[in-house]
């Protein structure tokens, strides 16, 4: 849990600091005929980059320190990338190029038409766990697992973090997260738009089979880095 959390924990730090390794933003533009077109832009130090780079040392003759690191980043990024709106940005005539709404966390909602304006990409982030104590997350944990068995993720199939981003998180994000651009938003962080009434009942099953999918697949990634 805390390794997969130090990358977030290291933002104040300069020499572990990557802002942009945490996400990819493949613009999705609705009603553009290129919406469902996912292009990287070459060199970009994104999150498909970042988890090469941080394979590629633990495979090298690197040290073991850095070899920790590297680690919890990999820990870190398979968890992102199956969060989807860190793999998009939404263009609109209220969200602009270059930046768009950035992942969400510009993109402005209430869950509920009284209740605290927050961020699209928070919502999303905060499906799952609103604490950080250990037993309540092992609790959340064991139970997922036992809605969401292997023999039940079919997707399970794709093993190329790129696909994971590409074919799976930004699809989600269209459909499930933006409702195929037709979710109202703000961007007046201090005035959010209200949820439809049944928007967050159907999001956390979504986010659920994610979390579960991070969770065989970096399983999978660890056995077969270290020989298991």
């Amino acid at each position: 849990m805390w390794a997969a959390k130090w990358p977030d924990e290291a933002r104040n730090n300069q020499v572990f600091n990557h802002p942009t390794w945490h996400y990819i933003n493949f613009p999705y533009q609705p009603g553009s005929s290129s919406n469902s077109i996912t292009r990287e832009i070459p060199g970009e130090e994104n999150i498909i980059f970042a988890f090469q780079k941080n394979l590629d040392i633990i495979q090298s003759n690197a040290t073991n320190s850095e070899k920790a690191v590297a680690i919890c980043w990999l820990f870190h990024l398979v968890g992102d990338v199956h969060q989807p709106l860190h793999t998009t940005k939404l263009i609109t005539n209220e969200y602009k190029e270059p930046e768009g709404d950035r992942g969400g966390t510009r993109f402005y909602i209430r869950v509920n038409p009284d209740g605290q304006t927050i961020s699209l990409h928070k919502f999303w982030d905060d499906l799952i766990l609103g604490s950080e104590n250990f037993q309540t997350v092992r609790n959340t944990a064991t139970k997922i697992r036992a809605d969401y068995q292997r023999s039940k993720l079919p997707e399970l199939r794709e093993t190329q973090f790129n696909n994971w981003a590409k074919l799976e998180s930004f699809n989600i994000a269209k459909q499930k997260a933006y409702l195929n651009g037709k979710l109202s938003g703000s961007s007046d962080k201090n005035d959010g738009k209200p949820l439809p009434p049944n928007y967050a009942a159907t999001a956390k099953p979504i986010a659920e089979r994610r979390m579960s999918l991070a969770g065989y697949r970096l399983a999978d990634v660890l056995n077969k880095l270290f020989g298991r």
